[in-house]
């Protein structure tokens, strides 16, 4: 795994909003693959600040968030769309 990926997944994994689904169906990387990759690259500190803060976080988990959909698409990706932001009125 080359270090581009492994900043993507650690960024991943930090987004409070991404699944850890979303990064398996990516990367092919399961949730216990990613804490130990978290707990490899990040300060003890900063992996005991991540752990305690995904730990039973309903959205980290496609299941417990309710969706069982294979997009990982925010609802506000549509408007941005290209590079350009959508403008309101």
């Amino acid at each position: 795994m080359d270090s581009i990926d492994k900043d993507r997944i650690i960024e991943m994994a930090w987004e409070d909003r991404t699944p850890f689904e979303a990064i398996k169906n990516q990367f092919g990387i399961a949730e216990e693959d990613v804490i130990k990759l978290m707990r490899k690259e990040l300060k003890l500190s900063s992996f005991k600040l991540w752990r305690t803060r995904v730990s039973g976080r309903k959205t980290k988990h496609q299941k417990k968030f309710g969706v069982e959909s294979e997009r990982f698409k925010c609802n506000l990706q549509r408007p941005i769309t290209h590079n350009k932001i959508s403008k309101r009125g």
